[in-house]
């Protein structure tokens, strides 16, 4: 049985985690003691998540940092602030998720990764976290042909293309979870799948497909996509024809920022 004593402990210990969890998003963020300002006043009323928690002690004890730099997660995490909870879609699993998922606690945060062994081995270490394996039905040496032929296919024109079963457009990601198509997600991170050979899925139906998800949103407000990597030539020029260089609002790095309004009652010929 737990005596008074050591209840009073165990509370002490978890606060001590959880300022210890804020101080480390604040340090990784650059954001200094504005973490600590914007959360629940008084403290004793706010109570950290299990993935919260697991974040600090995760990054605490392991050499293993995040794939994004500290300038380029801060864009995300602004965001997050502002939203959370809210519906995080993220296109890749690894040693960054936990934190992703720590920043949106009490939120809906799904990952999306290709390799099912890596799936495995992560929700191994972090099983709280929710990911699902998704296959790609493009290689990366096909950018080139998929860029330019779009155009022809009705079904991946902006007013008419959809996304569940839409099998006639090659960039439509047809066949990802039903819980994808069901909810309307506010923030979208492109970091997978991976682009850097030719047999690589490469990115270019994830960049169409985040597009086509933001203009038929029907909720308020706009859709925030992440697009990291963007220093490769297959992203920039797909962000560029879907996501739209006038819907860009920050850029940071590798990182690219996007404010996609809702097209639902639109018929444009074009994505921008």
């Amino acid at each position: 049985m737990m005596t008074r004593t050591n209840l009073n402990r165990l509370l002490a210990a978890v606060l001590v985690i959880f300022l210890g969890a804020a101080l480390f998003i604040s340090s990784l963020t650059g954001t200094g003691p504005s973490f600590l300002c914007s959360l629940p006043n008084p403290i004793d009323d706010y109570h950290p998540t299990a993935t919260q928690l697991q974040a600090v002690l995760h990054y605490a004890t392991s050499s293993k940092t995040p794939q994004q730099s500290r300038a380029e997660i801060s864009v995300s995490f602004d965001v997050l602030k502002s939203r959370a909870p809210c519906n995080f879609l993220v296109f890749g699993l690894g040693y960054d998720s936990l934190m992703w998922a720590s920043f949106n606690p009490r939120g809906t945060t799904l990952f999306l990764e290709e390799d099912p062994k890596w799936v495995q081995t992560v929700l191994k270490d972090s099983p709280e976290l929710r990911a699902e394996t998704v296959n790609y039905r493009t290689q990366l040496k096909q950018a080139d042909e998929l860029l330019s032929s779009y155009k022809s296919e009705a079904a991946c024109a902006p007013s008419e293309a959809v996304l569940r079963g839409n099998e006639r457009c090659k960039l439509a990601l047809s066949n990802l979870p039903e819980e994808v198509y069901e909810k309307e997600w506010d923030l979208i991170m492109i970091d997978a799948p991976r682009g850097y050979f030719p047999e690589a899925p490469g990115r270019m139906a994830v960049i169409f497909s985040a597009a086509v998800m933001a203009r038929r949103r029907r909720g308020s407000g706009a859709t925030h996509v992440f697009l990291h990597d963007v220093d490769r030539k297959v992203e920039k020029a797909f962000a560029e024809e879907f996501l739209c260089r006038k819907y860009l609002v920050k850029a940071v790095g590798r990182l690219w920022h996007f404010e996609i309004p809702s097209a639902t009652n639109g018929s444009d010929a074009r994505f921008c």
